[in-house]
């Protein structure tokens, strides 16, 4: 099968990608312990795969408060933002494009990753069931454990979050970074306040579609104004079944969201799909109804392979694949694409956690 779609340039916002594949954001767990910083060897493993058109790099905490698993990087001091610069100049000199994926996760965490040993933070006080999240115990060893339960942000609280995401879209300006992405996918917190079933407020922020979607556009909004609507991309998940989601209006709000973003004139819309996490698939009909609302580029993720992501760009809903497991192990992915060449098979007792093995080693063809 011919890739006459995938492996063609595409414009995104303020950049032309050479391609049409993204390298999606994938946790690794090889952030600096202490400080959550970036190092040279997460500079060494995107550099290797610079090829591709866009690389959304791994989900970043953008306040300590936003993290919920050991060894994921940050956004929100010097030494972050430093090593970030490395890893972008590294991917620059390569011709590639990046954009750093800012994240909270909300009540997906745990005390002994938050500030002062404190409770985590969401839209209600609703623990989430059968989710876990990474910690460094008391003694240094480290662990999976239940997420603890949360407590309700103060509508106080609310102008703090949104000023956490501006800082950390100012940092990654400096860092050189393309775009930024707004991470509302996956059951974290900005999905936690669009979700029926974890957003039981009942301020201006709970309650009917348009304002558990009022934080989530606040944010935009503010990341914006900073940066400018061609720099700023949003992830969502809609029928995502992890971390104890439950939406009613999953559909509905993808689609009024979609309406939103294109009336602020962003670069693109990044839906993380949900039968590869054993959720429903998107329907065909739902596909377009996100393409007709939304006017910018449209990434779209979840399992697929050269052809099945060539056929998508076919029908006209989608403008770049998002590909994360085939970027694991094949940091030449668009290479092998264009020559149809076999893939690496990645090893997935390295994912998380570690050093050079299952990283930056796996082989280049020839």
């Amino acid at each position: 099968m011919s890739l006459d779609k995938l492996l063609t340039p595409v414009k995104v916002g303020h950049v032309e990608l050479a391609n049409r594949l993204a390298m999606a954001p994938l946790t690794r767990s090889r952030a600096s312990k202490p400080g959550e910083n970036p190092t040279e060897l997460n500079a060494t493993y995107y550099a290797q795969r610079a090829s591709a058109g866009l690389i959304v790099t791994e989900a970043t905490q953008i306040s300590q408060q936003g993290q919920g698993y050991a060894w994921t990087p940050g956004i929100y001091t010097d030494a972050q933002e430093a090593g970030w610069k490395s890893v972008v100049d590294g991917v620059h000199a390569k011709g590639g494009k990046l954009s750093l994926q800012l994240w909270h996760v909300g009540r997906i965490s745990h005390r002994l990753l938050q500030p002062d040993g404190q409770a985590p933070v969401s839209a209600s006080a609703i623990q989430a069931s059968n989710s876990t999240c990474f910690v460094v115990q008391e003694d240094g060893t480290p662990a999976t454990v239940p997420c603890d339960a949360p407590r309700a942000l103060e509508t106080a609280e609310l102008p703090g979050i949104v000023a956490s995401y501006v800082a950390a879209t100012q940092r990654a300006q400096r860092a050189g970074f393309d775009f930024v992405e707004i991470h509302s996918a996956n059951g974290y917190l900005l999905h936690q306040f669009l979700a029926t079933g974890t957003n039981q407020r009942t301020d201006q922020y709970g309650g009917n579609l348009e304002n558990r979607a009022r934080l989530l556009l606040e944010v935009l909004d503010a990341v914006v104004a900073e940066i400018g609507a061609d720099h700023v991309g949003v992830r969502l998940s809609p029928a995502f079944p992890g971390h104890d989601i439950i939406d009613t209006e999953s559909e509905a709000m993808t689609l009024y969201l979609a309406t939103e973003f294109s009336k602020r004139g962003i670069a693109y819309l990044h839906i993380a799909e949900p039968d590869w996490v054993g959720g429903k698939p998107l329907s065909d009909e739902f596909r377009r109804g996100i393409r007709q609302n939304f006017t910018g580029a449209i990434i779209t993720c979840g399992g697929y392979t050269a052809e099945s992501g060539e056929a998508r760009l076919a029908q006209g809903v989608a403008d770049v694949i998002g590909y994360g497991r085939p970027y694991i192990a094949n940091p030449d992915l668009v290479e092998r694409f264009r020559l149809g060449a076999a893939l690496n098979t990645p090893d997935q007792s390295t994912f998380y956690g570690g050093a050079e093995k299952g990283y930056t080693d796996y082989p280049f063809l020839g």
